[in-house]
């Protein structure tokens, strides 16, 4: 195994514990030192990460019911309760015990998490947008998974420092998302903008009516963080009332077409959250080239939260389009799952 592949568990286990996932952590230090794990790992596609998918694929058999020892160590499945111990030798029995289904899930599915607490930066971000560019708005998402957070605006969000809420919009919301604020400024909550399209390019679109693809969905969350868990089963029953236009295909195939749809003397504005980092560098060029393109015809804008680095920062910047120039401001940053944001604009 290459030394290459020894960095990546090594970031991975650091990462899951900084982002909240101690059990994760810990797993990922096992397989660190497993040859047989890491290996079963890397049989998923080009471009996937071997973690999220490996995990997901066990947590994905426990869900549907597999029996093994290793459930009681995983909170989702035992109303927040953990059995104290080492879990990564049950983790590997059961691996070796279902290995067959494992590689077949790991060599066949794809990390397209939709995780809605990252609306709560859209939020924030969309209302900068509409109070630069105007409203109402037109939003085409990349990677919208399921598209759980093509209806940012249906949700509420709740501010919170030092565990009061600093800020808030619509509280009384079916769904309101908890975000930590950190530094010293509050991100806009004036009225929720107008938006008049919305649309969807997804390469590998979830169906929610399809009880494998909900299943394989709450798999890709991380099981020791159940509220996360809670607000996707929320998340999905609004999405069901009132679901956008998503269009299946690669996104960079689609998106002049879906440009070429939207409103000329409306706001445009394309978005992503932890999607792009999956694309090549020649396909990170590619988007910029047309949205450089569209930009000549009238301002295009770009509302990006994307990890800038191994070291997991998270930035969030809002990107105009227009004329052949590319202006750029940051936002500010935030938790890859949107539990915290520091506005900085």
């Amino acid at each position: 195994m290459s030394e290459k592949a020894f960095d990546y568990w090594d970031f991975f286990a650091a990462d899951a514990k900084r982002t909240g996932s101690d059990m994760y952590g810990r797993l990922a230090e096992g397989v660190s030192g497993d040859m047989e794990m890491r290996e079963l790992a890397a049989r998923a596609k080009p471009g996937q990460p071997h973690a999220n998918l490996l995990f997901a694929a066990v947590h994905f058999l426990l869900l549907r019911g597999a029996q093994h020892p290793l459930r009681d160590f995983y909170p989702d499945l035992n109303s927040g309760y953990t059995k104290a111990g080492d879990l990564f030798p049950p983790f590997r029995d059961f691996v070796r015990a279902h290995r067959a289904q494992l590689e077949q899930l790991i060599a066949t599915r794809v990390t397209n998490t939709n995780e809605v607490g990252r609306s709560a930066l859209l939020h924030a971000g969309f209302r900068a947008l509409a109070a630069e560019a105007g409203e109402p708005l037109n939003l085409v998402e990349i990677g919208p998974s399921a598209g759980l957070n093509l209806i940012w605006d249906r949700y509420g969000v709740s501010y919170n420092r030092d565990g009061k809420a600093a800020a808030s919009i619509a509280p009384d919301a079916p769904l309101a998302i908890q975000c930590e604020l950190r530094g010293d400024k509050i991100p806009p909550t004036t009225t929720t903008p107008q938006v008049a399209k919305r649309l969807g390019l997804e390469l590998n679109p979830v169906d929610l009516s399809n009880a494998d693809d909900r299943d394989w969905l709450r798999a890709l969350m991380w099981p020791d963080q159940i509220s996360r868990l809670e607000r996707l089963d929320k998340a999905i029953s609004l999405f069901r009332e009132n679901k956008p236009e998503i269009r299946s295909g690669d996104a960079l195939a689609l998106l002049s077409g879906a440009l070429r749809d939207m409103p000329e003397n409306e706001t445009v504005c394309i978005y992503h959250t932890i999607a792009v980092y999956q694309f090549s560098r020649q396909m990170k060029e590619t988007l910029h080239d047309i949205l450089t393109v569209a930009g000549l015809r009238r301002p295009v804008w770009r509302l990006s939260f994307e990890a800038e680095s191994w070291e997991g920062r998270c930035p969030i910047n809002l990107i105009r389009y227009h004329d052949g120039t590319r202006d750029e401001r940051e936002l500010g940053h935030a938790h890859p799952h949107g539990t915290w944001l520091e506005w900085t604009a």
